[in-house]
């Protein structure tokens, strides 16, 4: 299995999704396994923002030197616990910090249904990987979209996990807890498998297990659904399209549907792009801190800066807006109840799959960060909140790119969400791996 993976991965290098490859390193694990656990010598690939011990740590960066971490963070350990095989780090943004794939310092990842257009970000080289047919599975994190956007780009299935099931080292210094830890696969018994298997080795503290969850039936629901994006800009008439079809299936599966304007507040937007902006900070002034005398700060992307400089220069109004979403978790759980429904059906993202350039770190800050905001606003309140979302590729557009449709749920009932999108997946089952020829 993992030299049939390696001999893929080799096919499709035009992707440019993987920034250091170990495949000798695989190949000594696979060897050496002795779990029995049911994704025990499965192939993935970890994500260039967590630290693999001996291996180059880029975080995305041009910045980062040759750093070469000393030891495995602790995502690390619990996916090879669960007997899962890395083959490298797959590409992603510098530090994380937006939607697309496209670092300076390593160049563009490619879409494996359009190359030339973006797989999304941050976790865009695990995104055209498993698209691509070279790993069934991959890990990827999640801070305002980053396992969803990819989803929506390359036709995958992308669960958002609640805060607490499996956050993200250090998230939990931020002044919001954003990021958690993830896996992109093809079929939503995928996901399951994955979240079934995490839960085995560290079970979660205070939720319900997803354990099992697409073998269960789901309950008839009452779905809300809204396609008016909380950032203001216009949505495309195929993302709406594809999430109305959606909304057609689930009445004829049975479930209660009502339509509803965008319930979410455009203040909730702003002030997640203050949280970006301190994050940005937060990383280009902690870099050697983070990572050691290799910094160099002057090699950072331009949009790295240009979200720093912006808290800087409104430092008061960053910190109001931050600290009025420290309350967006009991926010979005009374507005939740005010809707009156099970689950939120949304797309996932604005628009579809840009070309490259079109999201470019180079782009000029302020059109730059209105574009994201255009193309990825639908994201960024689950994890304010905490709370599970779930893209699933349940749309295709008239030029044959996938279009992820979002299914959102108060904290704790991602098991619901999996139960409806294995219900979708069998009542309209998707292409799993992109089409095109790519070797």
């Amino acid at each position: 299995m993992i030299d049939a993976a390696i001999a893929r991965a080799e096919d499709v290098k035009q992707l440019n999704a993987i920034v250091t490859p170990s495949f000798d390193e695989a190949r000594a694990a696979e060897d050496s396994l002795t779990t029995a656990e049911d994704l025990s010598g499965v192939p993935t690939f970890t994500k260039d923002l967590v630290q693999v011990k001996g291996l180059r740590t880029a975080w995305g960066s041009g910045a980062s030197g040759q750093h070469i971490s000393k030891k495995s963070d602790p995502s690390v350990k619990l996916l090879r616990a669960i007997g899962l095989v890395s083959l490298g780090k797959s590409a992603t943004p510098e530090f994380g910090l937006t939607a697309t794939t496209e670092p300076i310092a390593f160049g563009p990842t490619h879409n494996p249904w359009a190359e030339g257009h973006t797989p999304g970000g941050s976790s865009g080289g695990a995104a055209a990987l498993v698209a691509a047919g070279v790993v069934p599975i991959a890990h990827a994190s999640d801070g305002g979209g980053s396992i969803r956007i990819p989803a929506s780009c390359c036709g995958l299935v992308g669960l958002k996990p609640t805060r607490g099931r499996f956050d993200m080292e250090g998230s939990n210094l931020l002044p919001v807890n954003i990021a958690v830890h993830g896996a992109l696969t093809r079929t939503v018994r995928d996901t399951v498998a994955f979240w079934k298997a995490v839960e085995q080795v560290a079970p979660p503290r205070r939720l319900p297990k997803v354990s099992d969850a697409a073998e269960r039936p789901a309950r008839r629901l009452k779905a809300a659904v809204f396609t008016g994006s909380p950032a203001g800009g216009e949505v495309d008439p195929e993302v709406r399209a594809a999430v109305e079809k959606t909304a057609a299936q689930l009445r004829e599966l049975g479930h209660e549907v009502k339509e509803l304007e965008c319930p979410v507040p455009r203040q909730v937007i702003d002030d997640f792009v203050s949280l970006w902006s301190f994050v940005a900070w937060a990383q280009a002034n902690g870099g050697l801190m983070m990572i050691g005398r290799g910094f160099d700060k002057a090699r950072l992307d331009p949009l790295t800066l240009g979200f720093a400089q912006r808290f800087t220069e409104a430092v008061w109004k960053s910190l109001r807006g931050i600290w009025r979403l420290r309350g967006w978790t009991r926010g979005f759980a009374e507005l939740f109840a005010k809707v009156g429904a099970d689950v939120w059906v949304s797309p996932t993202l604005g628009q579809l799959p840009p070309k490259h350039g079109h999201l470019a770190t180079t782009v000029p800050f302020d059109e730059a960060k209105q574009r994201l905001l255009a193309f990825c606003p639908f994201t960024g309140f689950y994890n304010s909140a905490g709370a599970p979302a779930l893209s699933l590729p349940l749309g295709r557009s008239t030029s044959g790119l996938p279009i992820g449709v979002q299914l959102g749920a108060p904290r704790g009932h991602d098991a619901l969400l999996l139960e409806l999108g294995a219900e979708l997946e069998a009542a309209k089952p998707w292409t799993r791996t992109a089409p095109r020829r790519l070797a």
